[in-house]
C-alpha cells in the first residue's frame, strides 16, 4: 500500500483541523510543516510533533520526500503557491477558495496538467457521509421538484489583525464562509446560475462584512444565502420542494453523527447520518485520487463554477 507523505505550507490556525484526521489515515503521514521562519517553523513543529522542519516554502518543495502538500495560506497567496507546488512535482490540497479569478484556476489547471499531479479545494463537508446522503434524496424526489434553497454562513470575527479582514489578501466573509452556501446550491442542484443579485455591507477595511446573495439556477429555482462577519453564529441550509424540505443545521461541520430533518407537511422525519471524523473523508478522497487515479470530489472545473459565481456576485454588489 502506498504511503503519501504529507507538508503544510504554513502554520495557519486551520491546520490544527485537518492534523488528527491526517494521522488517522493508514495510507498517509505528516512529514514536514513549512514555515517562512525556521525557528516558527522548529517551534510548530516540536508543538506538533511533526518530524521536520523547513524555513522557506521553497525548501519543503525542494523535498523529494513530500507527495502531497496541504496550503492554508491567505486567499491571495493560493494561486502563487499551488501553481509552485504543482510545477515542482506536488499533489495539492489548497484551501478554499481555491483562487481569487477564473484565470487563476485555469493556470493551476494547465500547472496540474503539465506536471501529471492532482490539485484539489478544500471543502470538506463534501466529503461527508451527510451531505452526500442528502444529495441522494435531492435527487430521488424526497421532497418533490426543488424551488428554492437558503441559508446562512454567519460568525462574529473580533480579531482586528486577522487576514480576512485585508482586501488585498483576498479577504470578505463572501470569499471566506459565503463560498460553501454558494457550493452547497450548486452540487445539490448540479447546475451554473443563470442569474445573480448581490448586496453586500462594507466594513472600515473595505472587506465585505455582510454579503446577502439572490440566485436563479436553471427550471427557475431560486436560492437565497447571507454571510457576514458581524452576526452571530449560523450555519444552516435548508432545500424547500414541491412536495416538503430538508433542512441541514450546522451544515457544513456535521459531527461523526449528525442528522437532516425531512419535512412534508406537518410530519418531520429526523434522519440520523453516521459519518468519519471532519476532513478524515477530504484526505481519503485525496489520496485515491493520487494513488488510484480517481477524480477529486471536488474537481477543478467545479472549483472553477465557484469562483466565477462568487466574482459574478461581488460585480452585482459594486455596480449597485
Amino acid at each position: 500500500m502506498s504511503i503519501l507523505n504529507w507538508g503544510l505550507l504554513g502554520t495557519a490556525r486551520i491546520n490544527r483541523s485537518i492534523i488528527p484526521p491526517l494521522r488517522l489515515s493508514p495510507r498517509n503521514t505528516l512529514r514536514g510543516v513549512a514555515s517562512r521562519d525556521l525557528a516558527r517553523a522548529q517551534k510548530y513543529a516540536d508543538e506538533w510533533q511533526i518530524p521536520q522542519a523547513y524555513g522557506s516554502y521553497e525548501a519543503m518543495l525542494d523535498d523529494p520526500d513530500i507527495d502531497v502538500v496541504y496550503i492554508p495560506l491567505p486567499n491571495r497567496l493560493h494561486a502563487e503557491w499551488v501553481i509552485a507546488a504543482a510545477q515542482a512535482g506536488k499533489h495539492v490540497l489548497c484551501e478554499k477558495p481555491l483562487a481569487l479569478s477564473v484565470e487563476e484556476i485555469d493556470a493551476m489547471s494547465d500547472a496540474a496538467r503539465a506536471a501529471g499531479v492532482v490539485i484539489a479545494e478544500a471543502f470538506m463537508y463534501r466529503h461527508h457521509m451527510r451531505t452526500l446522503q442528502l444529495k441522494k434524496l435531492v435527487d430521488k424526489g424526497a421532497i418533490g421538484e426543488v424551488h428554492t434553497i437558503r441559508g446562512a454562513f454567519t460568525f462574529p470575527l473580533n480579531r482586528p489583525d486577522d487576514v480576512r479582514w485585508n482586501p488585498e489578501l483576498g479577504g470578505g466573509s463572501l470569499w471566506d464562509v459565503g463560498c460553501y452556501p454558494l457550493s452547497f446550491a450548486r452540487f445539490m442542484l448540479g447546475s451554473e446560475p443563470e442569474e445573480v443579485i448581490g448586496r453586500q455591507v462594507l466594513g472600515d477595511s473595505g472587506v465585505d462584512v455582510s454579503f446577502a446573495a439572490m440566485i436563479r439556477f436553471p427550471g427557475d429555482v431560486l436560492v437565497q444565502f447571507d454571510s457576514g462577519f458581524r452576526t452571530q453564529f449560523r450555519m444552516e441550509m435548508e432545500i424547500a420542494g414541491s412536495d416538503g424540505r430538508l433542512f441541514v443545521p450546522m451544515a457544513f461541520k456535521p459531527e461523526r453523527q449528525s442528522h437532516i430533518y425531512l419535512a412534508n407537511g406537518n410530519d418531520e422525519l429526523r434522519i440520523q447520518v453516521d459519518g468519519n471524523l471532519l476532513y478524515l473523508d477530504e484526505i481519503e478522497d485525496m489520496t485515491d485520487a493520487v494513488v488510484e487515479g480517481k477524480t477529486p470530489r471536488v474537481s477543478i472545473e467545479e472549483s472553477r463554477g465557484n469562483v466565477a459565481a462568487i466574482l459574478a456576485l461581488y460585480a452585482s454588489a459594486a455596480a449597485r
